[in-house]
């Protein structure tokens, strides 16, 4: 199996766990959900495996929209590759809901896990960059740096103009970043 298969066959898995979690839908955002994996040796969004279409909700249960596929993604796969700038052990990432609430149970459940935790405040981007979606990744990732001194596994950008609040875990594959995503919306929808 080349490195390219074992990408697709791992995001897959990641992706019928996702599936299976019920409680995760209490976490979707209203811009959806993609879950994404980057080759080893990534420079593109067209490197980065994504759910096509991405994943949203049927029936009460969390559903991939298409196939798992290359290149689709752009969001969370320029975010991956950006990342991977400052720590290329990351190859995974998946966004989720962000709102007050979550924010302090996803907090909690970080210092509870031993998880770094973060936040990007978009009040702080510069104006020049809200013009162009595509110029905000590096100052983003940046601020993280600037901040934490590294990315966080799980961290939160605040509203923008225009923007969702959204949640980001990070790892070095999608079924670690998976795990943590379900042990998040079950210990949500319990508490």
């Amino acid at each position: 199996m080349n490195e390219k298969e074992k990408v697709l066959k791992d995001l897959a898995k990641a992706i019928r766990m996702i599936e299976g979690c019920k409680e995760f839908t209490h976490l979707m955002p209203e811009v959806r959900v993609n879950v994404v994996y980057a080759l080893s040796n990534a420079k593109e969004p067209v490197d980065v495996a994504g759910v096509d279409g991405r994943i949203t909700v049927v029936k009460n249960y969390p559903k991939a929209s298409g196939d798992v596929i290359f290149g689709a993604s752009d969001h969370m796969a320029r975010l991956v590759l950006e990342i991977r700038k400052y720590d290329q052990s990351i190859r995974a990432g998946m966004n989720f809901k962000c709102n007050p609430e979550i924010i302090e149970h996803v907090k909690k459940f970080c210092e509870e896990e031993k998880l770094s935790f973060g936040k990007i405040d978009r009040r702080k981007e510069p104006k020049e960059l809200l013009k162009d979606d595509k110029k905000s990744m590096p100052w983003k990732v940046k601020e993280l740096m600037k901040n934490y001194g590294k990315v966080p596994v799980v961290f939160y950008e605040t509203e923008g103009w225009g923007k969702e609040p959204l949640f980001v875990i990070i790892g070095k594959n999608p079924i670690e970043v998976v795990k943590t995503a379900i042990k998040i919306a079950k210990s949500f929808k319990n508490s």
